[in-house]
């Protein structure tokens, strides 16, 4: 847990982005672009599976992005776009990320690889949610 811990923490500083909060095994994150969160989750990925190639046992995470205006309250973050992004982080598979159609429409333009996953339920949504892969293992 500490590798994962380390390269979590690497990336973020690196990338601008702020840690909310740890959840056990996971991390709640918030960056002021959806180009700075897209990079440093490109990076976290490309980190974990260079871990991987020397590691006894492997660390897969995933990885799911959002973009909004969450609120704000004691240094938390709270509300539907906050939920939004945990949702679409349990649909990724180990080692995959997961982008709602806002951050894919944010990084137009940008270099960035992404591929249509389709529309999925998602608990305490209404409506579908179409999801995007980031595309993260070819060079951009």
């Amino acid at each position: 847990l500490r590798a994962h811990e380390r390269i979590v923490r690497e990336a973020l500083r690196a990338h601008g982005g702020s840690e909310v909060k740890s959840l056990g095994d996971g991390f709640m994150t918030s960056f002021s672009s959806g180009t700075r969160a897209l990079e440093c989750a490109i990076a976290m990925q490309r980190a974990f599976a260079e871990h991987n190639e020397s590691a006894e046992e492997p660390l897969r995470v995933r990885i799911g992005l959002n973009a909004g205006e969450p609120i704000a309250e004691e240094r938390d973050l709270f509300g539907m776009t906050v939920i939004l992004a945990a949702r679409i982080a349990a649909k990724a598979a180990g080692g995959e990320i997961l982008a709602a159609n806002v951050v894919r429409e944010l990084a137009a333009g940008k270099g960035f690889l992404f591929s249509d996953q389709g529309e999925v339920a998602l608990r305490g949504f209404e409506d579908p949610v179409r999801l995007y892969e980031v595309r993260w293992r070819e060079p951009a």
